[in-house]
């Protein structure tokens, strides 16, 4: 019996459940439904654009796709072209891989101003995704405030000070480049409720923050601990090098037109200004018992600009339990229900890195293998077929895996000088380049 299977997403934990589902040895046909009309989801739109090299997992994404191991279908969206319940009544197994999008909000008086955004959107904005090229930041601004002290901070907090050079040798679209370029922005301010000890940074991007053309890292030595015996031995390695690469910061002059400044023990508690963002309002914290607690010594920083890093939600799709308070489906160990699985950060939240996904793809794909070899069932569903059926019924301008190829060929010819793609940003314009529109 071969098993249908629908995948929800093209981004990692999509891909490594097909990997596991091909390396299987059971006989599946794999359907890929991404409603954007290019493929890989967090890798494409994502990652830093000056992390090139962390994008090249896609290759051996690339490699599954061209060898047969799935059919794509692109510019297909889940609750437009077709529903959940369709879905699952088509395939034997459905598997939501659609990451988690959505940003989490500060909760705190001012979110609501303008030039005060969530990473995602503002991550999204400068790398091209459709959804966000028209955000429009102002960044004619001084100062900015970042809050959060994980790798996403650290990306907004990095890209806001780099040089038109270094920005124009990565795939960051020209509308970016020229904002980014352009800013008034001289001192960037990172936020954590914590301490140094409890950061979320890995080691290779808090190094690259000394290695800036125009920016110093700044970070008061005060707020840094003696040593991190407050954690668990099995825990400290990777912060007691953290804490030591922020003292070797801190021991350096701030010579550089631009500075970010490390703030942590310091937890937003307003923002200020009129319409739009004037500044924002920090209270003091110590930590006890692992948790950040109020001091009630407050200060106010002045900022044009506010980015929230502190965590994403999964999208809510009809027909699949979603667990609001976690922003994630409902699930145990990827099983939803009968027949429906969730991947990645759509099963276990935004934590990790990319390579944290196969894990969850080899867990899920072992389910579906095993599940859909329980005697008794309903037997074989149709699978492609029926959803090819449906969207033709429907109208319904699908991209396949050609259309992808030539949409990269595309990109990759128009580049700047150094830069490895010049990015369609539009689904519009993609789909009439595919001559689809």
């Amino acid at each position: 019996m071969t098993i249908s299977v629908a995948i929800i997403g093209s981004g990692p934990s999509a891909f490594y459940t097909v990997d596991a589902l091909a390396k299987s040895g059971a006989a599946c046909q794999i359907d890929m439904i991404e409603r954007l009309p290019a493929p890989f989801g967090l890798i494409r739109y994502g990652v830093a654009p000056d992390h090139e090299s962390t994008r090249k997992v896609a290759r051996n994404f690339d490699k599954l796709a061209r060898g047969g191991a799935l059919k794509f279908f692109g510019n297909v969206e889940v609750g437009r072209d077709v529903s959940m319940d369709d879905l699952r009544g088509m395939y034997d197994a459905v598997v939501l891989a659609v990451g988690a999008p959505h940003d989490r909000k500060l909760g705190i008086s001012g979110q609501d101003k303008k030039n005060v955004f969530g990473s995602a959107d503002f991550v999204g904005w400068y790398n091209g995704h459709p959804d966000f090229r028209d955000l429009n930041p102002d960044l004619k601004v001084k100062a900015a405030a970042v809050v959060g002290v994980g790798n996403v901070a650290l990306d907004v907090a990095r890209l806001l000070v780099r040089s038109r050079e270094e920005l124009s040798e990565t795939d960051m679209p020209d509308y970016a480049v020229e904002a980014f370029a352009n800013s008034s922005v001289t001192d960037v301010y990172l936020f954590g409720r914590r301490g140094p000890a409890e950061a979320a940074f890995t080691m290779g991007e808090l190094r690259e923050m000394g290695e800036l053309d125009l920016a110093s890292p700044v970070i008061d030595a005060a707020q840094l601990p003696a040593n991190v015996d407050h954690l668990p031995e099995a825990e400290r390695r990777v912060p007691a090098k953290l804490v030591e690469m922020l003292r070797a910061f801190s021991a350096k002059p701030a010579d550089k037109p631009k500075r970010v400044h490390f703030r942590f023990y310091s937890a937003p508690k307003e923002i200020h200004g009129g319409e739009r963002v004037a500044g924002i309002r920090i209270e003091r914290t110590k930590v006890e018992g692992g948790r950040a607690v109020g001091t009630g010594q407050f200060e106010d920083i002045a900022c044009g600009l506010v980015v929230a890093a502190i965590g994403y939600r999964s999208p809510k799709i009809d027909g699949a339990v979603f667990d609001d308070g976690k922003g994630l489906y409902t699930n145990t160990d990827g099983r939803v229900a009968p027949g429906l699985y969730a991947v990645g950060w759509a099963m276990r939240g935004p934590s990790g890195v990319i390579g944290s996904n196969k894990i969850d793809g080899q867990m899920v794909g072992g389910h579906i293998v095993k599940d859909c070899a329980v005697p008794g069932g309903t037997g074989p569903k149709p699978g492609r077929s029926a959803l090819e059926q449906a969207l033709a019924k429907r109208g319904s301008k699908i991209t396949n895996y050609d259309d992808w190829i030539a949409l990269d060929a595309e990109e990759v010819k128009r580049a700047r000088p150094k830069s490895p793609r010049g990015k369609f940003t539009s689904v519009g314009e993609m789909l009439r380049f595919l001559k689809k529109a």
